[in-house]
């Protein structure tokens, strides 16, 4: 009699939501699968640090996967795999599914750029015999975290005479790394005294590059001449050649493992590549679709998804069109009739600063990928809102595939709040939900996820392409 629940007991079992923790439920079997999965993941957050090189990667696996390049006007088969590539900076791909398009596609859309350090078109100046780099910030930084940070140099530098070359310095153990430098603590009484959105300038944010000269008594600026001259033997490029280049500053080194029990992972650039990676994985595996699958990698979506490489632009709407052209379909029968998984980062709870987010509300590190319903800030501004039917179906898809999951929102209402691409999709006439893996310290450059929650996302996505 003392182990017979009681007619309470029953109750809650029956009526009330309880949250699950990965943490207690994974099996040890099941948990290796997620340290497995993670350290392939940590792989590519550690060669794809800008949406350039997170497109190059993600082609060379999907090339080895069977996956060809799109060819417009081609009337394709169930299983046939292939690929858009937009510009170099963002990506679709596809698996056709069994069934005709005109019931619709299942989309997978994830962004590949993060906040960093971009360098301004005229970048290299000399002052008191140091060399710098004038930079621009790109998407939502605090600026005091990135001073005295070590640095690596990534982008590609593009020649009048139509040729390119790739630039990367500060990864590799032998390689110099470059810094913004901070006021000692002995002289920063005035600077300690402004709030934090003022510490630091934004047009002294300079990249320190060098400080020995060229040894020619009659040469000017010889710092700056010497350092021309560095990236002249190793790239081939003069000082004008800046002006078409795309280079930007990013955290230097690779991912890592984070805590003793190493159940997180320490990187930048989780936001967004953590959900770019699962979709890609999960898209591979599930080579034999229901539905045809279209997984988009999108860049911009940290500036406001502009531009033609961004969310915002018609590529995604004219690779579908295309797509179904040869079958005399109307791509607005195929949008309408789809459904998407908008798959970006949330927020995940952090006890040091419980004041800006409503924890029942709130997503928690090693419960799961979590569903947001809507982002936006204030009353709802800005953001795609998924339905409630929409919202059911995820809810049993993701149980009958027995994917541990969670919701959350961004923070309390009127605290803050952000976007994705998700309102971008849903324009189109097409179901979409946000959905993604839960992340302590946001845009900072060394963010940090569950391994758990990475694996469950993962899984998510397996479960909406359809290979569970």
């Amino acid at each position: 009699m003392e182990n017979q629940k009681t007619k309470g007991q029953l109750l809650e079992e029956e009526i009330l939501y309880k949250g699950m923790d990965g943490a207690e439920m994974f099996t040890e079997e099941e948990y290796q699968k997620a340290v497995e999965f993670s350290e392939k993941y940590k792989q590519f957050l550690s060669c794809a640090k800008t949406e350039r090189e997170a497109v190059k990667v993600a082609i060379e696996m999907l090339e080895r996967d069977g996956y060809r390049p799109f060819e417009s006007g081609k009337r394709y088969e169930s299983g046939e795999k292939i690929y858009q590539n937009n510009r170099n900076k963002s990506l679709i791909f596809a698996t056709i599914g069994r069934r005709p398009v005109s019931e619709g596609v299942r989309i997978m859309a994830s962004h590949i750029d993060s906040p960093r350090i971009d360098l301004k078109p005229h970048p290299l100046m000399e002052d008191s015999s140091l060399a710098y780099l004038r930079t621009h910030y790109y998407g939502g930084i605090k600026k005091f975290h990135w001073p005295t940070l070590p640095l690596a140099l990534h982008g590609v530098v593009c020649r009048k005479d139509g040729t390119s070359v790739t630039v990367t310095i500060g990864e590799e153990p032998a390689e110099p790394v470059f810094c913004i430098t901070d006021l000692l603590p002995h002289l920063a009484s005035e600077q300690e005294k402004k709030p934090a959105s003022k510490v630091f300038d934004a047009e002294k944010f300079n990249i320190l590059v060098g400080s020995l000269p060229f040894k020619d008594d009659k040469a000017s600026e010889k710092v700056k001449l010497n350092i021309m001259r560095l990236f002249h033997e190793k790239y081939g490029i003069v000082e004008g050649d800046f002006m078409s280049a795309e280079l930007t500053m990013v955290p230097a080194g690779p991912a890592r493992d984070v805590g003793l029990d190493q159940s997180m992972i320490g990187s930048y650039g989780h936001d967004d590549r953590v959900c770019a990676y699962t979709s890609l994985r999960a898209a591979m595996e599930a080579d034999s679709p229901e539905y045809t699958h279209v997984t988009v990698l999108a860049d911009k979506e940290e500036t406001g998804s502009d531009g033609n490489t961004g969310m915002k632009s018609a590529f995604l709407k004219y690779f579908l069109e295309d797509l179904a052209a040869p079958y005399g379909i109307p791509v607005r029968t195929v949008l309408s009739n789809s459904k998407c998984f908008s798959a970006d980062v949330n927020c995940a709870y952090d006890p040091t600063y419980p004041d800006v987010t409503e924890k029942s509300n709130t997503s928690q590190l090693n419960h799961g990928v979590v569903i947001t319903k809507y982002t936006g800030s204030g009353g709802k501004g800005g953001t795609n809102d998924a339905s409630a039917e929409y919202m059911a179906w995820v809810r049993a898809l993701l149980d009958k595939s027995d994917v541990l999951w969670q919701t959350g929102e961004l923070g309390k209402v009127d605290v803050g709040g952000g976007g994705t691409v998700a309102k971008f999709i849903s324009e189109l006439n097409v179901d979409t939900v946000d959905l993604g893996v839960p992340v302590l310290s946001m845009h900072a450059p060394f963010e940090i996820v569950s391994k758990i929650d990475v694996y469950s996302t993962y899984r998510a996505f397996l479960a909406f392409a359809g290979k569970e």
